[in-house]
């Protein structure tokens, strides 16, 4: 049995260390919303008063946050992971959507303070994260991808190694922005349905089902036409917007100028300014109907 720090168990982290939990490891969790954690103390989880506290004598510090900010204060905060002396070699894991700026100074900090890092984000739905089904997409070192295997494997069933730190949130950023591309894409193409007078939910399990269906398409297109977008929201605008941003930035870094990501940043940004952050992604419907001029013709 292990000792683990996991700290951030929103809808995502609560179900990893559920799985780390169930594995038989001494699980220590921090959540910046002290409630949020309860149900994890309830399954045998002890409750920490900081991120420093968490990590004192792991093995293995797990990190699964919203943003940049967020990570920096679990990592970097004045009661954060690197602000205590843990021991060399404990893994530090890296899960959360992050920019790539970021990513490359964190590992930097980590590995000047003899932790072993590891670029883990990770992609799947809350029920994936309970079921251990998620995917891992890993940027490191060999070595300690195989020491921390015992871990990923509880949560996850496929792990892909993309190369050095770094690698691993360079195709999650990649990823994911293509996600949002989809997305907005998919609520056009059902405003133009709408305006052409077609059975929006037949379009919907059309679109799922064809030739420019993709996972995110087949999700969130019924979504959209069903407008139910506060009821069980798995994955907000707010969070959307700030994944587009990232993936947008790192295609920045490498020299690129998207286009159609730079197209789609501009439809999420759009919803959050009508006041759906809250909202599920799918809102970004809404908003682009408000936006999309009529036809000349």
């Amino acid at each position: 049995m292990a000792r683990i720090a996991f700290l951030g168990t929103g809808l995502m982290g609560t179900g990893m260390a559920g799985r780390l939990i169930d594995a038989g490891h001494d699980v220590h969790v921090f959540n910046r919303t002290r409630e949020k954690a309860m149900p994890l103390v309830e399954r045998g989880a002890t409750l920490a008063a900081s991120p420093a506290q968490a990590a004192q004598d792991a093995d293995a510090i797990f990190v699964m946050v919203g943003d940049d900010v967020a990570s920096q204060a679990m990592w970097m905060g004045p009661d954060g992971v690197l602000s205590t002396d843990l021991r060399p070699g404990t893994l530090a894991i890296e899960c959360s959507t992050l920019s790539h700026d970021w990513v490359e100074d964190l590992s930097s900090a980590a590995k000047n303070k003899g932790l072993d890092y590891l670029d883990c984000p990770v992609t799947g739905l809350p029920d994936a994260a309970a079921n251990g089904q998620l995917t891992l997409f890993l940027g490191g070192e060999p070595s300690t991808i195989e020491k921390a295997r015992p871990y990923l494997e509880s949560i996850s069933s496929n792990q892909l190694h993309f190369g050095a730190i770094g690698s691993g949130t360079a195709y999650k950023l990649i990823v994911n922005l293509m996600g949002s591309i989809q997305i907005a894409a998919a609520a056009e193409g059902l405003i133009t349905a709408e305006r052409a007078g077609l059975d929006l939910n037949l379009v919907a399990k059309a679109l799922g089902m064809g030739g420019c269906g993709s996972p995110q398409v087949a999700r969130n297109a019924p979504l959209m036409v069903k407008g139910n977008h506060e009821k069980d929201v798995l994955f907000s605008t707010k969070w959307r917007l700030k994944d587009t941003d990232y993936g947008l930035k790192y295609a920045h870094k490498l020299g690129l100028s998207p286009q159609i990501a730079a197209a789609t940043l501009d439809a999420f940004q759009a919803a959050m300014d009508d006041g759906y952050a809250a909202s599920a992604e799918t809102k970004v419907i809404d908003a682009l109907r408000k936006r999309l001029p009529a036809s000349k013709g």
